[in-house]
């Protein structure tokens, strides 16, 4: 593996197909800014309340010490198995192996709750055209959420099939419409709380940016894990390292120039919902059990008026367009574990037509759909619950690969100021933060009140996915290591690259 993970590596992908503007958008797109903000707001601001922006900060800030490990990793090794390959490497392929299932526990999580929310507001949005209010019941109906859902998720992975020029045409609309519409209703809530109109119509203050606030850590942890999930998906600009122009040094800036405007966007939309709505049990309050799975159709309304229908359809628009670009990376861990020996030999198969992953595109959506279909059966808060369980994955996946880059480069810390930073104290503080996160909110979410409340035999729905995932990840990768030991048993290059500075 060694020799497979370096820099002039081709697995066959599309090569320079995508440039710096390119990754940004895809890496908007994955994160969603409209349906993240749609399905997070309410659990958050039911975690901390009042202190929702200083989350929302605090959540930035690993964040952005993560990205930073991830661009020194990319810079050494630009490979689209990003956090599987580069723990592997750092630690070897045991750990390596369960960081690249992290990754994707959290896309397969994400895909099945992306679709959920199109779901949702696919027949609001039909409502809201035909004045017939029944047909937004429909979502609540299983057998035709089901199938819709399948619908939706057929359609992303035909996209994605078809590679990254696909991917980045649909992108480029999606993304544009929804950010004008979320800064449209963000104005609009505003001008409500200035005439006094707005339902709770509470007034900015600096105690709202207070992370000490946060009445207890216990709380203080599941805003941040769910503020974690709000950021998820930037990493994507990585993972498609392989097809982009410059690819040791392009997605390392398309990764921090994503997660800086997703952050001053997250800020004026939330400030407009927490200040418009309150935290009220009642009514559109964020603290009405009723409301907080779906915000902004809740919210759609009493802001926009006759307009509401746009933000109806920002969100079908910003979910459905996460839905087909959150399909790049399982793809790309998938074709890289496929490829190094990690996963069976079929999911490195490239489709000569589209240079895209196909097998593993397909297998992707196949899990996907399996796993919606199952928790739709199971909870009627299955969006609630799969969001406060990603928020899990993705503090693990990222925290672990955070300390890869730290071990990696563990020769080059003190050899200059910048090196000292860049590969040591930031990504050392994102992942140790991030891993603290991890551990509090897997021991709080043993608790059947925990998200949504669901439970089995009485421990939290949260606690049994989170868990079960990371548990169903150790059985797949003994069972691979039983059908193809030589990926375990090789020896690794651990003889860092040279020092980037």
């Amino acid at each position: 593996m060694s020799e497979a993970t370096s820099s002039d590596t081709s697995k066959g992908l599309s090569s320079g197909s995508v440039g710096l503007l390119g990754a940004v958008v895809i890496g908007m797109s994955c994160i969603a800014p409209a349906y993240t903000l749609s399905g997070a707001l309410g659990p958050t601001a039911a975690a901390v309340g009042t202190h929702l922006p200083a989350i929302f900060l605090v959540g930035f800030i690993p964040m952005l010490l993560v990205a930073v490990g991830y661009r020194q990793l990319n810079r050494a090794m630009p490979d689209s198995g990003t956090t599987f390959t580069w723990t592997s490497k750092a630690f070897g392929p045991w750990v390596g192996w369960m960081g690249g299932w992290g990754l994707l526990a959290a896309t397969i999580l994400v895909l099945s709750n992306l679709a959920g929310i199109a779901v949702d507001f696919f027949y609001l949005m039909l409502s809201q055209l035909t004045g017939n209010d029944s047909l937004a019941d429909l979502a609540q109906n299983v057998p035709i959420n089901i199938f819709t859902c399948l619908v939706f998720m057929a359609g992303a992975c035909w996209i994605s099939y078809r590679g990254m020029e696909a991917t980045k045409k649909v992108q480029y609309v999606l993304v544009a419409f929804q950010i004008i519409v979320l800064l449209w209703f963000a104005i609009s809530a505003y001008v409500h709380v200035a005439n006094g109109t707005a339902f709770g119509g509470l007034r900015i203050e600096a105690e709202w940016f207070n992370p000490f606030g946060v009445p207890s850590f216990s709380a203080f942890a599941a805003g941040v894990s769910l503020s974690v999930f709000i950021y998820w998906g930037w990493d994507v600009v990585l993972t498609i390292n392989e097809e982009t122009t410059g690819s040791s040094t392009t997605p390392g800036k398309a990764a921090l120039a994503t997660i800086f405007s997703i952050v001053v966007l997250y800020m004026v939309i939330g400030l407009a919902v927490l200040s418009f709505a309150g935290l009220s049990d009642q009514g559109i309050g964020l603290n009405n059990a009723e409301i907080q799975e779906n915000v902004f159709a809740a919210l759609a309304g009493p802001v926009m008026g006759p307009l509401a229908i746009l933000l109806s359809l920002a969100v079908l628009s910003s979910s459905a367009a996460s839905l087909q670009s959150t399909f790049v990376s399982p793809a790309r861990t998938l074709l890289a574990m496929g490829y190094y020996g990690a996963l069976p030999k079929p999911f490195a198969r490239i489709n000569p037509q589209f240079q895209s992953p196909g097998f593993a595109t397909v297998a992707a959506a196949v899990i996907s759909s399996l796993f919606y279909t199952f928790m739709r059966i199971v909870s009627e808060d299955v969006l609630w619950d799969t969001i406060t369980a990603l928020g899990m994955m993705v503090c693990f996946y990222y925290g672990v690969t955070a300390l890869a880059c730290v071990w990696y480069f563990r020769r080059s810390w003190f050899r200059s100021t910048k090196s000292f930073f860049t590969n040591l104290l930031a990504p050392l503080l994102g992942g140790v933060l991030l891993l603290v996160f991890f551990v509090q909110t897997s021991v709080d979410s043993m608790d059947p009140d925990y998200g949504s409340g669901s439970q089995i035999g009485g421990v939290g729905l949260v606690f049994i996915l989170g868990a079960g995932i990371l548990l169903l990840g150790l059985v797949v990768m003994f069972t691979q290591y039983l059908r193809n030991r030589s990926f375990f048993q090789q020896r690794f290059e651990t003889t860092e690259l040279p020092v980037l500075e």
